[in-house]
């Protein structure tokens, strides 16, 4: 389990098939092999490391269903650390398992993501969403997507400054809200 809060920008260092190296320094302090590492957003487990670096293996169901098959050497991620049970959580409770890929309409302070609109149903006015990790409040909820207002500090920390029009994110919605639904069905 996650909080949204991004601890680290890294960076694609190496992609061979299914195989992701990461630069990274804070994440690998206390990491060990086993261990789990959101990365923009999506729940890695850690096969090797080493100074500076780590590295996970994605499978295709993965792939199919993030943005990280769009990654390549250099790209900038999002990384965190999974809560401890001791820690506060400033963000909320963000599980690294992403639901679904949305494009940007309209880059940050204002950042604009369509979404599929089969999810638009839990994404409400000042509730939360991740977005490639991020832990942000929703200002506007639509049929087919929200918006939220980025902060400048998140822009500078986060790959959520860097993007265009086009590119595409990976979202998980609320998990209270699926399981709220689950049960009133």
């Amino acid at each position: 389990m996650f909080t949204g809060i991004v601890e680290e920008l890294g960076r694609v260092r190496s992609r061979r098939g299914a195989r992701f190296t990461f630069a990274a320094s804070l994440v690998v302090e206390d990491a060990k092999i086993g261990d789990s590492i959101a990365v923009n957003g999506c729940c890695l487990t850690v096969v090797e490391m080493g100074d500076g670096w780590w590295a996970a293996d994605v499978v295709d169901e993965t792939l199919a269903r993030t943005n990280l098959g769009r990654l390549g050497e250099g790209s900038p991620v999002n990384l965190e650390r999974p809560v401890r049970v001791t820690d506060r959580l400033g963000g909320h409770i963000v599980q690294g398992h992403v639901d679904a890929v949305g494009e940007v309409v309209h880059p940050a302070p204002d950042l604009h993501v369509r979404m599929p609109p089969e999810l638009a149903r839990y994404v409400v006015e000042k509730g939360s969403i991740t977005v490639d990790g991020c832990s942000l409040t929703v200002v506007r909820a639509m049929d087919d997507g929200f918006t939220v207002a980025l902060i400048p500090h998140t822009t500078s920390v986060t790959t959520l400054g860097h993007y265009v029009v086009g590119d595409h994110v990976n979202l998980e919605v609320d998990v209270i809200a699926k399981y709220v639904e689950r049960l009133m069905t």
